[in-house]
């Protein structure tokens, strides 16, 4: 008898010693015509309920390909998978039939994405597009998905929610359009919580309260937050640990206030030192030389040797593993002493 989307769906309930989401040396590849793209190569990391994980890097270091594949939104092809796991409660999304995935995504694992404006659609109203969660995944009539939509509204925050659930999104600020896509992500009230560079083009005071905001929802539903970002700085005072990334790969885990008081890895270093603090006022803010590699043409060792002032000549030849500096931190660096001890290499 042939399984149904129902019986391969991952329990809800209690985890034994399973992490709620775990990412297993996940591959993901892009056929383009100037050759094999390797955007994510070899990424692991896991998420418990109520945990927070802010994965760092600039763009195209594979931060928002892997949280797409979770989704499961890689178009494939050109995108492939040749190897790795997708583990949630247990189960490998990567392994689900396709209907069951659907069944997955939005309800149990939603995404918040980069850009509200494009993300909403202009010729519908915000109500209608929260609505919709509920009209197709709980079968709610219009009536009750535009109640159901004005309590999220008011959830996250929107003023006169009553009022609005009739405008559109171009009638909303910035920071309001970010709070309409907050309510659709938690409108079927997941699990796991993805949320790619939900500040970006918000100004300071406006990213400090969605940043709030996501805090606050967190705390009631005990849900696990992945939040995607290239700024150390928004994240000190949600994230629980981090995930640095560059060129496809982890270089560097760890508990959040390891990283911020001690990084292990001259990326890592160089993103702190780049943040704009108070007590600098006046002097030059720090750089990180050079730009990200060209993923059509990886240097040879450590994608990051071209950049680093650690480099060695084996930087150069030889790709660093990720060496454990404690059971709960590593750093894919060949002189990671060095750099937590801030002398040269």
């Amino acid at each position: 008898m042939k399984n149904t989307a129902t019986d391969v769906l991952p329990a809800e309930g209690g985890l034994g010693n399973e992490p709620l989401l775990a990412v297993d040396d996940l591959h993901v590849e892009f056929v383009t015509r100037g050759g094999l793209v390797k955007a994510v190569n070899g990424v692991s990391y896991t998420l418990q309920p109520g945990e927070t994980l802010a994965v760092l890097g600039e763009s195209g270091s594979g931060k928002s390909v892997t949280a797409q594949a979770i989704m499961g939104i890689l178009d494939m092809p050109p995108a492939r998978i040749p190897k790795g796991e997708i583990r949630f409660r247990g189960t490998d999304l990567l392994k689900l039939p396709e209907d069951a995935k659907t069944q997955i995504r939005g309800q149990r694992i939603a995404m918040i994405f980069q850009d509200a404006l494009s993300a909403l659609n202009p010729v519908f109203t915000v109500g209608w597009q929260i609505g919709e969660m509920f009209r197709v995944h709980r079968g709610m009539s219009k009536r009750d998905a535009e109640k159901k939509a004005v309590e999220l509204m008011d959830r996250v925050r929107i003023p006169a929610a009553k009022a609005r659930v009739h405008d559109y999104p171009h009638q909303f600020s910035g920071g309001m359009r970010q709070r309409i896509m907050i309510a659709m992500s938690i409108a079927l009230d997941p699990e796991v919580l993805i949320a790619d560079e939900p500040t970006t083009a918000l100004d300071v005071t406006v990213q400090a309260q969605i940043m709030e905001l996501l805090a606050e929802l967190q705390r009631e539903s005990n849900m696990g937050l992945i939040l995607i970002t290239h700024d150390l700085g928004v994240v000190a005072d949600v994230a629980d640990k981090i995930a640095v990334m560059y060129a496809g790969r982890i270089v560097e885990n760890a508990p959040v206030f390891d990283i911020y008081r001690h990084p292990a890895h001259p990326y890592s270093k160089g993103l702190l030192e780049s943040i704009p603090r108070v007590d600098l006022k006046g002097q030059e803010l720090y750089a990180i030389k050079g730009l990200p590699p060209n993923l059509l043409n990886m240097p040879t060792g450590c994608a990051f040797h071209p950049r680093c002032p650690y480099r060695q000549d084996n930087c150069v030849t030889d790709v660093p593993e990720l060496y454990e500096i404690s059971p709960v931190r590593n750093s894919a660096c060949h002189y990671w002493r060095e750099v937590l001890d801030g002398t040269d290499g």
